[in-house]
């Protein structure tokens, strides 16, 4: 079995130290693979004379040539026709420019393993029939953002009894419609069966605020969840603090912070980042992350802060094994209380774009002279 299958197939979703061997193995053959196939990425690597071929080690992962996500947002790069990829997503677009990433079936397969796994780990799976609110958009044909599909995916968890969305999709546009959560909250929260909200933590946290004004409280059913995923966004300047966020779900609606779920992820790094129970974002053994830092664009140590490098070789139809995201964030190798050996993730904000100086010279040039 080749190495990738193996590593998407893997039964221990957080031993990376174990798949380093493996996870180096994959990129090598993906980054050979994007090179052979995508002239773009070809010419990136040739500027930074990097030989994809010649990768043996997580040291020299370190050296792969990055892409900015602002050069998706700029250009389609794919390593394979249309007809060959069977779903086009899009980043959310809050800054004006989207992502387009296509996908083909063999790198959809690798991720519906990944999302088994994660999901068996994290006690995501049930067959209880549960009603979902989504503080997301209701799906439409002319909506391919990301966020979207994996908010109405994630919805497969457990079985759908209801879906309610905050963002309902009407002749104007999308609209946000707080009136019909708040009274689907209600509704629901007097049912036998579990409830679970799922989307955008700052309108999750905008409903439960209001909620806690007009005095109502809810206690959600046994086996009921809280996730949320997708960011702040343009709410980013009231984002609040994770332990002041869960102490107001378990006060308006009885959910203690053990059911509190967050997911990190981005269209241009498909890989499933589930907190723990502590809230600690781990690092799978699907990805690695690595820290740079801004000025220099050198890994720096676990522990200090820097701008998130993402890598993964989950992906044939585009070249997303090395992406630099505009987040800044730590790397912690501490001991975790949840008993998971692998490192993880603390998102600690957002860097400018024009802050990013990328070592990437032939994508910088191929951004001038689009």
């Amino acid at each position: 079995m080749e190495a990738r299958k193996k590593l998407f197939r893997y039964r221990k979703p957080y031993d990376v130290k174990a798949t380093d061997d493996l996870f180096v193995t994959a990129m090598r053959k993906n980054a050979a693979f994007q090179y052979e196939h995508c002239p773009d990425y070809k010419r990136i690597l040739d500027e930074q004379h990097f030989n994809p071929y010649e990768i043996k080690s997580m040291s020299d992962l370190a050296d792969l040539p990055f892409i900015p996500t602002l050069y998706f947002k700029h250009h389609k790069l794919y390593s394979m026709p249309d007809r060959k990829m069977l779903i086009k997503v899009t980043s959310s677009g809050t800054s004006g420019m989207k992502s387009q990433v296509g996908f083909d079936i063999k790198s959809l397969l690798r991720g519906l393993s990944m999302v088994i796994t994660v999901g068996k780990y994290h006690k995501l799976w049930s067959l209880r029939p549960t009603n979902y609110i989504i503080f997301g958009y209701e799906p439409n044909k002319n909506n391919h953002t990301a966020i979207s599909k994996t908010a109405f995916g994630s919805t497969f968890f457990a079985p759908a009894s209801s879906r309610t969305y905050a963002l309902r999709n009407t002749k104007d546009g999308y609209k946000l419609d707080m009136e019909a959560m708040k009274q689907a909250l209600i509704r629901h929260a007097r049912k036998k069966q579990p409830i679970r909200t799922v989307g955008f933590p700052a309108y999750t946290y905008f409903l439960l605020k209001q909620l806690k004004e007009e005095g109502i409280k809810l206690h959600f059913p046994k086996g009921s969840k809280v996730t949320l995923g997708g960011g702040w966004k343009q709410f980013y300047a009231q984002k609040v603090d994770k332990e002041d966020f869960y102490a107001l779900v378990e006060e308006v609606l009885g959910i203690p912070s053990k059911d509190c779920i967050e997911f990190f992820g981005a269209v241009e790094h498909p890989i499933l980042y589930t907190d723990c129970r502590y809230h600690h974002f781990h690092i799978p053994v699907y990805g690695r992350v690595i820290i740079r830092d801004p000025d220099t664009m050198k890994p720096v140590s676990n522990g200090q802060i820097g701008i998130v490098n993402l890598l993964t070789p989950m992906v044939n139809s585009v070249p997303l094994l090395s992406v630099m995201t505009d987040d800044l964030g730590i790397l912690h190798d501490e001991k975790c209380p949840c008993g998971v050996d692998s490192p993880y993730l603390e998102i600690i904000g957002r860097v400018g774009i024009q802050d990013i100086v990328t070592c990437a010279a032939g994508a910088e040039d191929l951004l001038k002279n689009s």
